[in-house]
Parts: C-alpha cells; sequence; structure tokens
C-alpha cells in the first residue's frame, strides 16, 4: 500500500514481524564486507537479524522465500532482477565518519540519536544526499574505478585525503597475520642490515 513502510513479510503465507530499524540492516550489510564470513554466514545473519525470534518458526522448506522477502526488505521494495552487481563504491564501516553527516544533513537531525528510524526511511535519507564530503569520495571512487581523468580540484581533494577516498582491502584473521608475519620479517631484515 502506498505510504505503508513494512513492519512484517509473509513467508508460506505466514505473516512475521520483522525488525525494521536501519541499524539492524547495517549490522548484516558491514557483515557483507567481512572477509571473515561465508555468504552463508552472511545471509544467516541477515535471517535472524530481521526476524529474530520469528526465525526458528520458519519451516525449513520456506527459508529460501524467507531469504527473498528479507532481500526485497532490504532493497528497500526494488525488485530488478537483472541488476548486475556493482562495483564496491563504499565501506559502511570506513565511511561512517563521513557517511552519518551527509544523512543528518539530509534527515535535517542526528540520526544516531533517535532511538528508531525506518531502514526504508533511512534508505531514503541516504539516496538523497548531494553535496558535501561524502558525495564528493563517492565520486572520486567511482571516477578512478572508471579510470575516468579527475578534475583538478578533484585531484587536489583525493592527494590531501587518500585515506577517506581509497577503499581498505579487508582480510580474513589469517590473511592478516601473514601478512603482519612478512612485515615483521621484513622489518627485522633491514635492522639487521
Amino acid at each position: 500500500m502506498i505510504g505503508q513502510l513494512p513492519a512484517s513479510l509473509t513467508v508460506g503465507g505466514v505473516l512475521y514481524p520483522i525488525e525494521t530499524d536501519y541499524r539492524n540492516v547495517l549490522i548484516f550489510l558491514t557483515a557483507c564486507g567481512d572477509p571473515g564470513l561465508s555468504t552463508g554466514d552472511q545471509l544467516e545473519i541477515l535471517l535472524k537479524r530481521l526476524y529474530r525470534d520469528g526465525f526458528h518458526r520458519i519451516p525449513r522448506e520456506y527459508l529460501g522465500e524467507a531469504l527473498s522477502q528479507a532481500k526485497w526488505f532490504v532493497d528497500c521494495g526494488q525488485t530488478d532482477e537483472e541488476k548486475k552487481p556493482a562495483k564496491k563504491m563504499m565501506d559502511w564501516e570506513q565511511d561512517e565518519p563521513i557517511l552519518f553527516p551527509a544523512v543528518n544533513k539530509v534527515a535535517g537531525m542526528e540520526t544516531r540519536a533517535v532511538p528508531y528510524i525506518h531502514w526504508w526511511t533511512f534508505a531514503g535519507y541516504f539516496m538523497e544526499i548531494e553535496d558535501g564530503t561524502f558525495s564528493t569520495v563517492l565520486g572520486i571512487r567511482q571516477k578512478r574505478l572508471k579510470g575516468k581523468k579527475l578534475e583538478k580540484w578533484e585531484q587536489d581533494f583525493y592527494r590531501n585525503n587518500r585515506s577517506l577516498c581509497d577503499l581498505r582491502k579487508r582480510y580474513t584473521e589469517e590473511e592478516q597475520a601473514e601478512i603482519d608475519y612478512w612485515k615483521q620479517r621484513l622489518r627485522k631484515s633491514r635492522e639487521d642490515a
């Protein structure tokens, strides 16, 4: 129905209440960027976070439908099946310091201080972000990803704000341990030289 924010999803003909606060969905989206979690682990997080106690009542044969409904909710009701996965342009954790000021500007309030905001409302604020640091960073990332030349001011911004503009690669614990091991060996060999 027009103007209604969903608070439940129908799975196997049964209506299940869902946790609709934006923070709940951000936990799932953050998990999607965790290299230590498998896709199955990430989807389980989504189902358990969204359906909460109701997750254990969903019959196994309806878990696929529950997942489709959850995806529909996270995608704010959009059902573009043809859509190719987009290249990663942002990281919810890394970009948090520049993301929330942009969302707050659109919302006209400090969204983190409000006890509840429906995910679709938060996503609407996010989609309306126009000018500011966050949009500048995304624009630079997009141009660099597509191999487009940066404007002079963008080059200056990038040079002065590399840590904001470059998405950091996240490693599994094992990968990070190996990187740390080789860094330590390299440091030791330099000291011995």
